[in-house]
């Protein structure tokens, strides 16, 4: 499902502030059940260390793309292979299991790991201690914990949490009222960094200026590519909005966006109806890398992709930061 739109506004009647007022105990079960879920857990310690990413809120904050950028950096401290752990949401397979590129598909192990898989070892599973356990034993240096602050199944030796600069805590409340899984003032207790993503608003520098810790900002940039003509955009992300101001700002000819709910597995008649429409339009079908893996692969050779990566403002003084970290760790064992 996409996100309510009154998730993101705070004042006013598109606020919806009745029905939000209806949904909030619904919200605050849901935020006791997280907080339970935390609080009763006994998290496995693994022999190297794990790396959280992670958010307060539900849709895209930019995550997928910081993890790739994680791992090349951590790569370069550690000098070794970093595996990245996921549920594998929208996968059917239980695992844990190493993904392979051109074994597995993404309705078996979900589209973010299998389009993460193209940087190199992901794993995924619904025990994230199993999955865990399995990373460790195929020689990884490193785990990135990818959604996992929410997730008390392993001890985390770094948790960062990326916050999207446009919306923030969106209106403030929990699901369903909000888009928030926990109070920020909980969830970000447990955070030792915050990585802010894209321009920051009044609204979202408010969100976080009682975090204690470094705040590092980074953008999501979209390479270039060259399209001649007009061109039909489609995706299944957290906001397909970011995609459709992502195809503009490359300077590209959009003649309109498709959006589908985030992870959606395109029917063959959508497929079918989006071909057709650019085809009376003349226009050539762009998509997004997490999109063109759901895609069956004769219609994905039809569609052109954007690679989207995040890009730190500060490396320098974010690697000094997971130096830090990471010497306190290894000095400890």
């Amino acid at each position: 499902m996409r996100a309510p739109a009154f998730w993101t506004i705070r004042y006013g009647r598109d606020a919806a502030p009745v029905l939000r007022l209806l949904l909030s105990p619904l919200g605050a079960l849901y935020g006791a059940s997280v907080a339970r879920r935390i609080a009763m857990a006994s998290p496995v310690a693994l022999p190297i260390p794990v790396i959280s990413i992670g958010n307060l809120t539900a849709g895209g904050t930019g995550k997928t793309p910081f993890s790739q950028t994680l791992r090349t950096l951590l790569a370069e401290l550690l000098n070794g292979p970093i595996g990245i752990v996921s549920r594998g949401y929208g996968g059917r397979l239980e695992g844990p299991v190493a993904v392979e590129r051109g074994v597995h598909g993404a309705e078996a192990v979900g589209d973010e790991p299998l389009m993460l898989a193209q940087g190199g070892p992901v794993f995924v599973g619904r025990d994230r201690a199993a999955v865990g356990r399995l990373a460790a034993q195929q020689g990884m240096k490193a785990l990135i914990l990818d959604d996992g602050h929410q997730n008390p199944a392993l001890t985390k030796t770094i948790s960062l949490v990326v916050v999207d600069g446009q919306t923030g805590f969106g209106n403030g409340h929990l699901i369903p009222a909000g888009p928030l899984r926990e109070k920020p003032a909980i969830g970000l207790a447990r955070a030792d960094a915050i990585i802010l993503m894209g321009q920051a608003s009044d609204d979202t520098l408010e969100d976080i200026e009682g975090f204690q810790g470094p705040i590092f900002q980074a953008v999501l940039e979209a390479k270039p590519i060259a399209i001649k003509g007009p061109i039909l955009g489609f995706c299944g992300i957290g906001r397909p909005e970011k995609f459709d101001a992502t195809l503009r700002g490359l300077g590209l000819n959009v003649l309109d966006l498709y959006p589908f709910a985030d992870h959606h597995l395109y029917r063959p008649d959508e497929l079918s109806r989006l071909e057709a429409n650019a085809r009376a339009a003349g226009a050539t079908l762009v998509t997004t890398e997490k999109d063109h893996v759901r895609l069956p692969p004769d219609f994905a050779a039809k569609v052109r992709v954007v690679p989207i990566e995040a890009v730190l403002a500060d490396e320098a003084g974010f690697l000094a930061f997971l130096r830090g970290k990471l010497d306190s760790y290894l000095g400890q064992d």
